[in-house]
């Protein structure tokens, strides 16, 4: 099959690799429809991240299951799936706890390059999602949000508490900041505030249910929200960069 594999910042070839197969008896083996660039792919073809060997690339993916393992139960050949970067068995206590990127036999998929035409996905009972049917093929980018940043949106929209009535920040205006604000609403958020300087993304924030925008950050952007809540402040904020800073 051909995948991409990265050599070095900069430097991604598309070879032929060895197609995948079941090595464990709760695997399964996809034929992916589509797969994304993650901005953590970028971090390795820009050098932020040390790239010391070929190592196959991508890891949120979507496609059409071809085989199964032997203890595999909820998944078939033929299912359309979407599946998480993290494998994980979802039966665990930390999963049961709702904390599945921290399974107790937690595997990362995207050591098996979902950048290519086929993926051995570990522990798929509960790790891959089926949709109900064959999807339009227009539909199959908008599923891959699910395998990412959608679910950690609502992942941050949870963990912050956010419920009906409240007021919410949202800093960080990225794909995972985006899907925070849709999480937010969905959640019956009253009020959501989207911290965002880029004007195509504030014009999506409110499209997915943001009701203000705050462009200034720092202690500026703090005392712009306050100044807006009653001096109170958001009863819930979802951190959707992953700096210091915010």
């Amino acid at each position: 099959m051909r995948g991409a594999v990265i050599y070095a910042p900069g430097d991604v070839r598309v070879e032929q690799r060895d197609n995948p197969v079941i090595a464990k008896p709760t695997d399964a083996i996809i034929k992916l429809a589509a797969t994304c660039v993650c901005g953590s792919d970028l971090w390795d073809w820009r050098g932020i991240n040390p790239v010391t060997q070929p190592t196959p690339m991508g890891h949120e993916y979507a496609g059409t299951v071809q085989e199964v393992g032997s203890e595999v139960r909820n998944i078939k050949p033929g299912d359309f799936v979407v599946g998480s970067f993290f494998a994980s068995d979802n039966t665990c206590e930390t999963c049961a706890d709702g904390y599945q990127s921290r399974c107790a036999h937690l595997e990362y998929v995207g050591a098996g390059g979902a950048q290519a035409e086929y993926l051995r996905v570990p522990l798929a009972d509960g790790t891959l999602v089926t949709t109900h049917g064959q999807p339009d093929p227009g539909l199959i980018p908008s599923l891959l949000a699910a395998s990412d940043v959608l679910g950690t949106g609502w992942f941050g929209a949870v963990a912050a508490d956010v419920g009906p009535g409240k007021t919410v920040a949202v800093v960080g205006d990225g794909a995972v900041g985006l899907m925070g604000i849709l999480a937010a609403r969905q959640l019956g958020a009253e009020r959501v505030i989207a911290m965002s300087r880029h004007e195509p993304r504030q014009k999506l924030a409110l499209e997915f249910g943001a009701t203000d925008i705050v462009t200034e950050r720092g202690d500026e952007g703090v005392t712009r929200i306050k100044d807006m809540t009653g001096g109170y402040g958001a009863h819930s904020v979802i951190e959707a960069v992953g700096d210091q800073q915010s």
